[in-house]
């Protein structure tokens, strides 16, 4: 049995607009797939496609979201100036929206961009947020992972003694878990700082 309803004319209007809408989406996808490849500037210019049609529509989560892959698009071609800038217009939307787990991921990116760019105080204002970060939602891993790069920052920087008091702080949060071989491995390391 067929169906007689015919969709009048008009109707076939807003599945328009909203194909357009889509097209966004599809950019920004295209964009993670060139990503995944290696197609660093077939990802820009999918990306940038996205984050002006996401523009368009007014839909932050999209702009955060294109604005965070261009960042990263940025980093592996080595322009981490250029992906800060990327990464703070989406940081302030998180930041806004108080999606404080994108704001870590953020924080993250950003930390590494400054050691990049040799401004190792940057960064550090990046790492000790994070630990920030852990400190509310008691995550004793991401604390040690952040520790841990906050004492690479300060020997990068040419701070040892801050680097061995940091790797001891480390240490001692292993000590607390009862992970005695790695307790071990910072405190070798703190001597290890001091002793060069």
């Amino acid at each position: 049995m067929s169906s007689t309803f015919i969709q009048p004319l008009d109707a076939l209007g807003p599945a328009k607009s909203a194909a357009e809408a889509d097209q966004a989406k599809q950019d920004y996808l295209e964009g993670r797939e060139q990503f995944k490849k290696g197609e660093y500037a077939m990802a820009a210019m999918a990306f940038h496609n996205a984050l002006k049609g996401f523009e368009e529509q007014g839909d932050e989560a999209g702009i955060a979201n294109a604005s965070d892959r261009l960042g990263d698009v940025c980093v592996e071609r080595l322009e981490y100036a250029a992906a800060l800038e990327h990464y703070r217009r989406a940081y302030a939307i998180c930041e806004k929206e108080e999606d404080s787990f994108s704001i870590l991921a953020l924080n993250k990116k950003m930390a590494a961009a400054h050691r990049k760019l040799g401004e190792y105080d940057k960064a550090l204002e990046y790492a000790f947020d994070m630990v920030e970060h852990y400190q509310l939602t008691k995550d004793p891993k991401g604390m040690v992972e952040t520790l841990a790069a906050i004492a690479e920052l300060y020997h990068d920087k040419g701070d040892k003694q801050k680097a061995a008091d940091t790797c001891r702080t480390v240490a001692a949060i292993h000590k607390n878990f009862k992970h005695q071989r790695m307790a071990e491995e910072f405190i070798a390391h703190a001597d290890e700082l001091e002793r060069a």
